[in-house]
């Protein structure tokens, strides 16, 4: 016996009137969400790895990406995201601070030889004192 389902577009239309007023659900869900979610993440670690791992080996990454492309892409940034992006960057605006600090305190904390001319590869000595501090402080050897 065939299986009998809803049509796509009666779907679709029914998502999107029904998010369109979750908004309080989705603010209590989410506030109560934390810890369960700091503790379920945690415990999926492995599990996160081991697929990301067969992903990887069976070519699902790529072909995922085939498969959306760049229309969508390009559809779903240029109507959607104009409208999310100032408010995002507002909001991250503490974030970023809090996440860029410890890399900035890593490069004044940096003694640099001086600069040489242009060109020269004492200059080139500087930014790979830069990148090897930056990465030191990244994966935690810093």
């Amino acid at each position: 016996m065939a299986v009998k389902v809803k049509d796509a577009a009666a779907s679709a239309a029914k998502f999107t009137a029904n998010a369109g007023v979750a908004q309080g659900a989705y603010s209590t869900g989410v506030a109560n969400a934390a810890p369960t979610w700091l503790a379920n993440t945690a415990a999926a670690a492995d599990t996160w790895s081991q697929g990301v791992q067969q992903a990887a080996q069976s070519g699902r990454f790529a072909a995922g990406v085939n498969t959306a492309a760049s229309q969508k892409y390009q559809t779903r940034a240029t109507t959607v995201g104009p409208s999310r992006y100032s408010a995002g960057v507002q909001t991250a605006g503490p974030a970023w601070q809090a996440g860029t600090a410890p890399y900035l305190q890593t490069i004044a904390g940096l003694n640099l030889p001086p600069r040489q001319p242009k060109g020269s590869p004492a200059n080139n000595q500087r930014a790979s004192m830069v990148a090897a501090a930056l990465r030191a402080k990244k994966v935690g050897t810093a």
